[in-house]
């Protein structure tokens, strides 16, 4: 389900040459897709239409302002773990009561921010954080809406790292102190605990290890109310894996949804999601040039002009993403078993080994596929490298949603102490 496809030799996106875009943005640059975009939320929200559901898109996953505003205007609202996100949000037209805030260490400010303009639910994972919560909505005359994250010890994930369920993990409440966990919060001032939530981690391809999760947490909040809690949420997070090559076949969101509609049965609550590479995956890519083929001790580097700052997620979860030339290579061109690198000085800057891939030269283009989440947003400028530049198409209008800082602006942001004198 994406909008990448070759056009007379030439990968587009929708309607705009990738070609056009290097050579207007320069290279590396993401590329975003407004038509995948859209049409990923419609599948998930279509799949819950006979649902009280609101689709809290996972604004880590892609935090770009115009991808965001996409969303927002197809009726998202988001799932948020920092306050800078939360302004991000907001700024895209996302309205503070379809905001979501996640995550296991939010700060006084950030609190006070998500009081103030009083969002939809505090996820909470802590008691330290409870008792913070409590006191600053106090403090502010304000009630906190909150829901328990409650960590159900299910292993799924596609990695280790993005495991989150699990009790080695930081993430959550013990499964077996929740009673008291929304006990305690029933006693303190100003907090409204209304739900349930649960999220077990990141790219699952089968839906049982979520199933298992939900079925405990449907369980805890019919327990819940049956002791008298105004149960009104249930947030089953997010998770929906994407396909990254060949041969992965993940459950749909409609497997998702009919799945979900079982666990839930007659309860009813309004359901929180919390999707975000599930929508944002497969709707980018990363453009990106060749700058030199090397080879040395019988391997071939081919070496690009993007590196591990500007795609994290090979070095950081030895994740696979195709890679495509952006011309359609010549009639039964032989392929080679090549490292593809990017410039970093580090030997983690390796996007592929032995990957085989058709002939390329100095100067072509190539494109990282499925790179719309967890991409752009995990970027640095590390080696002094400026982020990436990214772009959002519709049809065959191209708009630079982040431009590429220049080096002044880079080194505008730095100053040298004044002890430090020439001569």
């Amino acid at each position: 389900m994406h909008h990448f496809n070759y056009r007379n030799g030439v990968l587009h996106c929708e309607g705009v040459s990738l070609e056009a875009v290097a050579r207007e943005l320069g290279t590396p640059a993401y590329v975003y897709s407004d038509a995948t975009l859209r049409r990923h939320y419609r599948v998930l929200a279509d799949a819950f239409a006979d649902r009280n559901v609101l689709i809290a898109y996972a604004v880590k996953a892609n935090s770009n302002l115009g991808v965001i505003a996409t969303l927002a205007a197809e009726g998202a609202g988001a799932d948020v773990v920092s306050g800078g996100e939360m302004l991000k949000a907001m700024a895209a037209g996302v309205p503070a009561n379809r905001i979501v805030f996640s995550g296991v260490g939010k700060s006084e400010a950030e609190i006070r921010l998500g009081l103030e303009h009083g969002i939809f639910q505090f996820n909470v994972e802590s008691m330290p954080e409870l008792h913070r919560l409590s006191r600053i909505a106090q403090e502010m005359g304000k009630r906190a809406p909150i829901a328990f994250r409650v960590n159900p010890h299910v292993e799924a994930g596609g990695h280790t790292h993005i495991s989150t369920g699990t009790p080695e993990t930081k993430f959550g409440i013990a499964w077996h102190e929740a009673d008291a966990f929304y006990d305690e919060a029933s006693r303190l001032p100003n907090i409204d605990p209304i739900g349930v939530a649960v999220h077990i981690g990141s790219q699952i391809l089968r839906i049982d290890p979520m199933r298992a999760a939900w079925e405990k947490v449907v369980s805890l909040a019919r327990r819940l109310r049956d002791r008298g809690f105004n149960i009104q949420r249930v947030d089953f997070g997010g998770g929906l894996g994407v396909p990254y090559k060949d041969g992965e076949d993940p459950d749909s969101p409609t497997i998702y949804a009919r799945q979900a509609r079982e666990v839930l049965g007659n309860l009813d609550v309004q359901l929180v999601l919390e999707p975000g590479r599930l929508i944002a995956g497969n709707a980018g890519v990363l453009i990106s040039r060749v700058e030199y083929i090397k080879e040395r001790d019988g391997r071939i580097f081919v070496i690009l002009d993007a590196g591990m700052n500007d795609l994290l997620r090979p070095a950081l979860y030895a994740a696979h993403h195709e890679v495509l030339p952006l011309r359609t290579p010549a009639m039964g061109a032989e392929r080679r078993a090549v490292d593809i690198v990017g410039p970093i000085c580090e030997s983690t800057d390796r996007f592929a080994k032995d990957r085989p891939m058709p002939p390329l030269k100095e100067g072509d283009l190539v494109a990282f596929m499925t790179a719309g989440a967890y991409g752009a947003t995990l970027s640095s400028q590390y080696n002094s490298r400026p982020l990436v530049a990214e772009a959002l198409v519709r049809g065959d209008a191209c708009v630079v949603v982040r431009r590429r800082p220049t080096f002044d602006e880079m080194i505008a942001l730095e100053r040298a102490p004044d002890w430090i004198t020439s001569g």
